[in-house]
Formats: structure tokens, sequence, C-alpha cells
């Protein structure tokens, strides 16, 4: 038996992240992560992506809501790029950990 999850009425958004040629990583968001994936890979997003290709997805997240999405891609973009790769490993511990290390020195 194939399972096949079908979705009614729920538009899906996603975050994520890529890894461009030159091993920097881009964060972003859409509401169609095949379509909007293919767009970097052909370079038809202008700005960072477009000449760092190819591109590859390293990490994604999907979220109910646009303003969701949009909310953890603008705190992935402040955060580190080793934060970023913590997250990219599912190092929950290690993402807590530099969350405390670096979280009081901004602004509070």
């Amino acid at each position: 038996m194939i399972h096949t999850e079908i979705r009614t009425g729920l538009m899906g958004f996603w975050v994520y992240i890529l890894r461009c040629a030159d091993n920097s990583y881009y964060t972003g968001h859409t509401d169609n992560l095949e379509k909007r994936i293919a767009e970097h890979q052909a370079g038809e997003v202008e700005g960072h992506t477009s000449t760092r290709r190819p591109v590859t997805l390293v990490f994604s997240q999907e979220f109910s809501s646009r303003e969701d999405a949009l909310a953890c891609e603008r705190q992935i973009k402040g955060w580190s790029r080793k934060k970023k790769e913590a997250l990219m490993r599912g190092d929950w511990v290690e993402v807590s950990s530099l969350a405390h290390r670096h979280g009081r020195q901004v602004g509070d």
C-alpha cells in the first residue's frame, strides 16, 4: 500500500538554506520549495545565489503560515555560520549552546 498525503485547504510555507558553490549559505522562504530551488539553480533569482551556482539544499522546515516562515528566516539570517551548521545537523544542544553564548550580547 502506498501512503500519500493529501492536503486540502492548507498551504505550506518553507524556510530553506542553500549551500552555494563558494560554500556560502543562503536562507530564504517560499510557498513552493521545489520550484524555488529550481529557480535558484537556473539563476532566475537575482542576488546572492545567481552568481554562486550550483546550489544544494541543506535544510528546510515547513510552517503553516507565511508569517511564521518569514520570522524563522529572519531569525536564521541573524545567526552565525556555526549556529546555522548546527541547525543543519539537527544538533539542538549546540544550537541552544550557541544561543546562550551569544544571545545576551546583542542589545539585551
